[in-house]
């Protein structure tokens, strides 16, 4: 009752889904019960940490060694490498059958189907318009402006123009009129926009990483910048992993407490202060 069998019966789509006309995918549609802004379809990993099930379903190991999916949770994997049983039966394959111990229950052996390949998502990363100085940045879509000989700000506004007080931006396209405090173009005016100043975070005296970074050291004991923030720095000295996961060297990743997996993200040199 928690999935959908496809052609053939033997594979399986989970529940809110349906088999693409080739029965080599799920298909969900929106329109038959599932809204977009839904919560994410859930996936059971494998033991490997590479095979995945659908939600609801059972890794089993089948017989070309691989691991694949009972479609019901906690089954029971049965001895042939071929079948599954609903949780608290044992597999009868002499009569091709599932039984309990109490006899109350007695179904057909269900069909594991392969478990796909999970799919780590993608490591965050944080897009930054590095200043002329070499050591501000602003985020990306911004567009660096000198404030001062010693300092550069962030216009909100991308490939923008940077007004000649150095407090104010305009669009692009447009010029700074900076008498009546508006941004003139031929079809009309706007306010200016002002500047805030562009921030960087400081490693120690000398180096320093573009805001939004963690400072973290390189094998050569130089800082390195981690594009995230707060980021955990990892023992090798090359990688580093989100707010709340830890480094893992044998599977080179990031592993969160629940078991989820992502890839670690690679550092980069600090700039000179």
């Amino acid at each position: 009752p928690q999935s959908v069998p496809c052609a053939g019966g033997h594979r399986c789509c989970p529940r809110g889904s349906r088999c693409s006309a080739d029965g080599e995918s799920c298909v969900t549609d929106l329109g038959m019960g599932t809204q977009l802004g839904d919560r994410a379809p859930r996936a059971v990993p494998c033991p490997d940490g590479q095979s995945e099930c659908p939600d609801d379903a059972t890794c089993c190991m089948i017989s070309s060694g691989a691991w694949g999916c009972c479609p019901m949770p906690q089954a029971s994997c049965c001895a042939d490498k071929v079948h599954c049983c609903p949780h608290a039966t044992v597999c009868d394959l002499t009569h091709g059958r599932c039984v309990s111990p109490a006899g109350d229950t007695d179904v057909p052996l269900s069909t594991a189907f392969p478990a796909w390949k999970r799919q780590p998502p993608a490591p965050v990363a944080l897009r930054q318009v590095l200043c002329p100085d070499g050591r501000s940045a602003c985020p990306d879509g911004a567009t660096c402006c000198q404030l001062s000989p010693a300092h550069y700000g962030c216009c909100p506004l991308q490939n923008a123009v940077c007004c000649g007080d150095g407090q104010h931006c305009c669009p692009q396209g447009t010029t700074c009129d900076l008498i009546h405090s508006t941004c003139t173009s031929l079809g009309g005016s706007a306010p200016l926009a002002a500047l805030p100043t562009a921030r960087d975070v400081k490693c120690d005296e000398e180096t320093s990483c573009p805001e939004g970074n963690t400072c973290c050291r390189l094998s050569s004991g130089a800082w390195g910048c981690c594009p995230l923030e707060q980021a955990v720095c990892c023992p090798d000295h090359v990688h580093c992993c989100p707010q709340g996961y830890t480094c893992d060297p044998e599977g080179g990743s990031c592993l969160q407490g629940g078991g989820t997996r992502r890839p670690w993200v690679h550092k980069s040199p600090a700039l000179p202060r």
